[in-house]
């Protein structure tokens, strides 16, 4: 089975520094395409979406020309700020760009915003509908106590495909599963949502996680997004903190291992091609 890698990143810091990667952290190197085809080739991996890492404009345009330069990149999920009067144009003009067909979706740390509503705001609400119209898709990258804002963003906004990074960040490591499995259920019922079997190991403890502790979360998206509407991504580099790239797919596979060949498929290839247009 070839496998679609739907969520990836790559930095190079003697071009921009990642002021989020702690000075002492195994990430503060540079992670390229080079450092990944090795890794992806072992796997079984051919393609991959490469997902933004900050909100700064240069690095979409960047993103784009290695996606054009290499075969393995066959989507960028970008960043653009959503509350720009010019959000429209500001993604036509990606397009036009070198690899510009390579943009796939954007997204925006909104994670890191105070405002748990953040997507609410009119002003994101209208970028959220900027990119519906050109044809994009939106990344969510938020925390549990912000899907319940998520849940009304996606149902206000049918139109556009939200796909959830990482599950929405479930509480891994103290083993909690409330409120967030309920939350997740209310999102996955939405149709225009796609769920991300992404990040679980960097949300449980480093240096112990076990299959059978992210079983729980797994299962959860599964029996609640369904096969059909999930895809396996497996966050490198920032899942090298917690397991291997070959490591994080042989715990996807464990962790569908009860799935049907077909279902299997749309997990690690079907969905991410369909959801992100390869």
């Amino acid at each position: 089975m070839t496998v679609v890698d739907a969520h990836h990143h790559m930095w190079d810091l003697s071009v921009r520094d990642q002021d989020w990667i702690a000075e002492d952290s195994p990430l503060r190197r540079d992670f390229t395409v080079e450092d990944l085809r090795p890794e992806a080739r072992a796997a079984g991996v051919d393609r991959t979406i490469l997902v933004q890492t900050i909100t700064v404009p240069e690095e979409t345009p960047e993103f784009l020309a290695l996606a054009a330069e290499h075969e393995l990149i066959a989507g960028v999920v970008g960043w653009r700020d959503l509350t720009r009067s010019d959000i429209a144009d500001e993604l036509a003009r990606l397009r036009e760009l070198p690899g510009g067909e390579y943009l796939k979706g954007i997204r925006h740390q909104v994670q890191g915003e105070p405002d748990p509503e953040w997507l609410l705001r009119p002003d994101v609400r209208r970028g959220l509908a900027a990119v519906a119209e050109a044809g994009l898709v939106y990344d969510l990258v938020v925390l549990p106590h912000q899907l319940p804002a998520c849940v009304r963003a996606a149902e206000s906004l049918p139109q556009l495909t939200f796909v959830l990074d990482h599950l929405g960040k479930p509480p891994v490591a103290s083993g909690a599963m409330e409120p967030w499995a309920s939350d997740l259920r209310f999102l996955a019922a939405l149709p225009n949502v796609v769920g991300k079997l992404s990040g679980l190991v960097t949300e449980a403890d480093h240096a112990s996680w076990t299959p059978d502790g992210l079983r729980p979360y797994a299962d959860t998206a599964l029996d609640t997004f369904g096969p059909g509407r999930l895809m396996f991504g497996s966050d490198w580099p920032v899942c090298t903190l917690a397991a291997s790239y070959g490591q994080v797919i042989s715990l996807a596979e464990e962790l569908t291992a009860s799935l049907g060949a077909d279902e299997r498929e749309q997990v690690f290839t079907g969905t991410a091609a369909r959801v992100y247009g390869l």
